[in-house]
């Protein structure tokens, strides 16, 4: 589902007010630019916070899209870019699905955000993305467990433009108190290096660009 027209881009990211946040931030971008794996820290939005060089070179090759690009807000990448496929492996059930089952619990926890909500009108105003919120998930996480939505541990699938790393990655929470208490998280993308050798990997086997994100879960009929 390539979403191109209706959304508005998220609140402008949150700064702490105090000074001793501020600098706990500044010195956490410090760290996080010492791992060598694709690290995020976001808000209860997704809104994005800090990300590191390995992350931005990971989303590097992305095209632009007015409210989905993954350094401003990664739920809406997940669930709205059309190159998020390119980058993100078995996209719908590895990605799309899981982000979804957390974004439910969001609203459940924060109805009234403003931003949370715009992403609800956002994914109301797709037939097929509203059809697998309100329809697919719940069947989903039936089928599969809700241990399956959790990111901390999880193994999914990754196509890094560089063919020296794998084919996936384990996703690791890793949100230290101060963090948390900020009402942030973080998230490290922990890359595995390829089986193969650079040139025995095929060229061409990246998924092209869709019309629609989603097609695990048809739209209602009438």
């Amino acid at each position: 589902m390539a979403f191109q027209a209706g959304g508005q881009r998220s609140q402008p990211r949150p700064v702490p007010k105090s000074p001793e946040a501020r600098a706990y931030l500044q010195d956490y971008a410090t760290l996080l630019e010492g791992v060598p794996f694709p690290s995020v820290v976001f808000d209860h939005r997704w809104d994005v916070v800090l990300t590191n060089t390995a992350f931005d070179a990971l989303f590097h090759g992305v095209g632009p899209h007015p409210t989905a690009m993954p350094g401003d807000n990664f739920l809406r990448f997940v669930l709205f870019h059309p190159d998020a496929g390119l980058v993100l492996g078995e996209h719908e059930s590895s990605w799309c699905l899981p982000m979804l089952a957390h974004f439910a619990a969001a609203v459940e926890r924060h109805g009234h955000d403003h931003g949370l909500q715009s992403i609800r009108r956002d994914i109301a105003q797709d037939p097929i993305m509203e059809a697998a919120y309100r329809q697919g998930l719940p069947h989903w996480i039936r089928a599969v467990g809700p241990h399956a939505m959790e990111h901390d541990g999880a193994v999914r699938p990754l196509l890094h433009p560089d063919p020296r790393w794998g084919s996936d990655c384990r996703v690791v929470g890793e949100t230290p108190k101060t963090l948390q208490d900020m009402g942030y998280s973080r998230l490290t993308l922990v890359l595995r290096e390829a089986r193969r050798p650079v040139h025995g990997r095929r060229a061409g086997r990246r998924p092209r660009r869709t019309a629609s994100h989603l097609s695990v879960v048809p739209a209602p009929q009438d």
